[in-house]
């Protein structure tokens, strides 16, 4: 029988395994969680950054972040502060938020792609005070105005860079005592503003508790019954993902594997060279050329997401693991999940079955609930999901029926209460893993002076799941498009984070219409094939042809 086979095999029954983790009572809070599990594994390696030779203790890992807690609440940061973290893959960023959580403090993760413009939404929305910002993201913080709170120089500490203007990160932690702070947080605090794209356009800060992160890591770790000593993180840490997976292996006693950043090409690479037993599988590395090592690892489970399913069975038996599907969003963690040793779900496209603290439905447009088989919205709820939107009270009362989140995808759920993803409600493109919102790159276009409308729109992808396509309208009736779409380009390429900025451009006549006058994109989505004829492909630089 294949290793992925057996690894799937004799676990207890999934809900005596979810019914265990409810039952147990939670830490006060995330320095909790870190003291137990320091002082049982004090000389574990907790934190493994491979790439640049760097690895801290959990010993280590705690000293260093009650020094930099210390640091911080002498220099004004205190429990409710605001603190904008821009920060790369390096330990930096998890011992910053660690220390911002033992004192009650509040993180906003920062894309370290962003543009000025971005950035500036960002620390505007969510009230900074603070910046903890990477010395290699200077240029954009400058280009921001001067007016936000969280750019006074005495409130910028830069990592790994020495300027005349701003404070060193370094610093705070100097001569600072390794003791733990007096404040004592507890899991119903905020901990994280986590801005995600949605359907209003730009981006709107989630408001997670303590206990959202608390939840999120010991799901993880436990749902399976099995233990997950080696973890592996590929994506930025300003995203939830390796965020959990270091509480996951805190409650594991185990070592996160942190990459610098993500790469198809040399992801099971990692995974066999640090015999990794847990990560997120991204689909493009089933698209890498075949290997002779392939099944050369020592993986218990791989999540997937949006794996397409005729390629489900074939990943499991080229690589020789278990893979599972499993589906969560910002706003509420891990929703769903397929159970380790559910193999016949393999290939089924579904998501799974309700996580631990979590309940599901699917409703109609006025929260009634479907009939199985029935195509409706997703809603969640349960304890630790999302407060709120921050500073965005509309979005919030729009994002709730009652106490169930609107996930704003659509699914039906078999009578068996497995539930399948049909689309998307939300005018989200899902690019490489990024969630780009459309609306957003549309009001960024349509602010040129000669555009006149625009509409944004996923195409698909083999490689990057969608790519992005701008169908614009020029002002002027007769417009020269080798001239205008350049200008567009550049003009995205100065406002948007690069994962944001369209591939294909179409210079367009006017956009069809819906009875309320709004653009016909399903209309435009019907024509994409023929659409995308003629359009300029901004990756290739050449026109795309029949």
């Amino acid at each position: 029988m294949p290793k992925h086979a057996v690894l799937a095999q004799t676990v207890p029954p999934y809900h005596t395994r979810r019914a265990r983790i409810e039952a147990e009572q939670l830490p006060v809070n995330l320095g909790a969680l870190l003291d137990a599990a320091a002082g049982d594994s004090p000389d574990t390696v907790l934190l493994d950054l491979f790439e640049i030779d760097e690895r801290l203790t959990y010993r280590e890992f705690r000293d260093r972040v009650n020094q930099l807690a210390n640091g911080l609440l002498a220099a004004g940061v205190s429990k409710g502060s605001h603190v904008g973290v821009m920060m790369f893959n390096t330990s930096s960023m998890p011992v910053t938020w660690f220390a911002l959580a033992r004192l009650g403090a509040v993180m906003i993760p920062i894309n370290t792609s962003y543009t000025a413009r971005e950035l500036e939404f960002v620390l505007r929305i969510g009230d900074a005070r603070w910046l903890l910002v990477d010395g290699a993201c200077l240029t954009t913080v400058d280009a921001v105005p001067r007016d936000i709170p969280a750019l006074a120089p005495d409130r910028v500490y830069v990592v790994g860079a020495k300027t005349g203007t701003y404070r060193s990160w370094e610093s705070l932690a100097l001569d600072q005592s390794m003791a733990t702070p007096a404040a004592t947080p507890s899991a119903s605090d905020l901990l994280n503003i986590q801005f995600t794209s949605g359907t209003t356009g730009f981006p709107k800060g989630v408001m997670l508790t303590q206990e959202y992160w608390l939840i999120i890591g010991k799901q993880a770790a436990f749902r399976d019954g099995r233990d997950y000593k080696r973890i592996l993180a590929s994506t930025p840490f300003f995203y939830m993902d390796p965020q959990w997976l270091l509480l996951m292996a805190m409650y594991q006693r185990g070592t996160l594997y942190l990459a610098r950043r993500q790469s198809g090409s040399r992801y099971m690479t990692w995974v066999r060279e640090n015999k990794i037993q847990f990560g997120l599988l991204p689909e493009v590395v089933f698209k890498q050329p075949e290997a002779a090592t392939d099944r050369d690892n020592e993986v218990i489970r791989m999540n997937v997401y949006g794996l397409s399913r005729n390629i489900h069975a074939a990943l499991e038996d080229r690589f020789d693991l278990v893979a599972r599907e499993a589906y969560g969003m910002t706003e509420i963690g891990s929703g769903l999940s397929v159970p380790i040793e559910a193999a016949e779900m393999v290939g089924s496209g579904s998501c799974g079955i309700p996580s631990a603290f979590r309940e599901a439905r699917i409703a109609d447009e006025r929260g009634a609930n479907v009939s199985d088989g029935e195509v409706g919205e997703l809603l969640i709820r349960g304890r630790g999901i999302l407060l709120g939107y921050y500073n965005n009270p509309e979005a919030t009362a729009a994002a709730f029926h009652g106490e169930w989140f609107r996930t704003g995808d659509l699914f039906r759920k078999d009578a068996r209460g497995y539930f399948s993803i049909v689309g998307r409600v939300k005018d989200m493109i899902r690019r490489a893993g990024e969630n780009v919102s459309a609306q957003e790159l549309e009001a960024v276009i349509v602010a040129m002076p000669d555009v006149a409308e625009v509409a944004v729109l996923p195409v698909p992808d083999a490689t990057r799941g969608e790519e992005i396509m701008a169908c614009i309208v020029h002002r002027s009736p007769d417009p020269v498009a080798a001239n205008f779409i350049p200008l567009v380009i550049k003009h995205c390429q100065s406002h948007l984070a690069p994962f944001k900025v369209p591939r294909y451009y179409r210079v367009a006549t006017p956009l069809p219409r819906t009875a309320s006058h709004k653009i016909a994109k399903a209309k435009l989505l019907a024509e994409l094939p023929s659409l995308l004829m003629g359009s300029f492909d901004r990756v290739s630089g050449t026109w795309v042809e029949g």
